[in-house]
């Protein structure tokens, strides 16, 4: 890395991310059930869903092959490649809640190393979410 001063025109957040996804309907109907939130856009390709700074647009698989080409769209049983964290005010009563939402935690709560306590969860399109205090 360099000592260069960070140009000021430059982004100060991200505004999007775009997750791929095989079914979008599922995924969409976890993200409204799960995180209560309603879809701010929609299409036949995509759902968009607003996190405050940044919009989480769940795109379909087949239709992402337009925005990274010629790099190929890897499915889900590639491995997960991200992980996506929220805070939480308590981890062990969202957890709670999350399980009375259907959601299968993929492990936690847990105290890390590094002083956070955390727990996990993967949504229909395989992305990796995790909740942190």
């Amino acid at each position: 890395m360099t000592d260069k001063p960070i140009d000021p025109v430059w982004p100060k957040g991200i505004s999007a991310i775009t997750l791929f996804t095989e079914d979008l309907g599922a995924t969409r109907q976890f993200y409204e059930e799960v995180f209560g939130l309603p879809v701010v856009f929609e299409d036949d390709n995509s759902a968009v869903f607003d996190f405050g700074n940044t919009v989480i647009n769940l795109l379909s698989a087949t239709a992402a092959h337009g925005l990274v080409e010629p790099a190929p769209v890897a499915g889900p049983e590639a491995g997960s490649r991200l992980q996506l964290t929220l805070g939480v005010d308590d981890v062990d009563a969202m957890c709670k809640e999350l399980t009375a939402r259907g959601v299968t935690l993929l492990n936690g709560p847990m105290d890390r190393p590094w002083g956070i306590r955390t727990a996990s969860f993967r949504d229909p399109g395989g992305h990796i979410w995790e909740i942190a205090k």
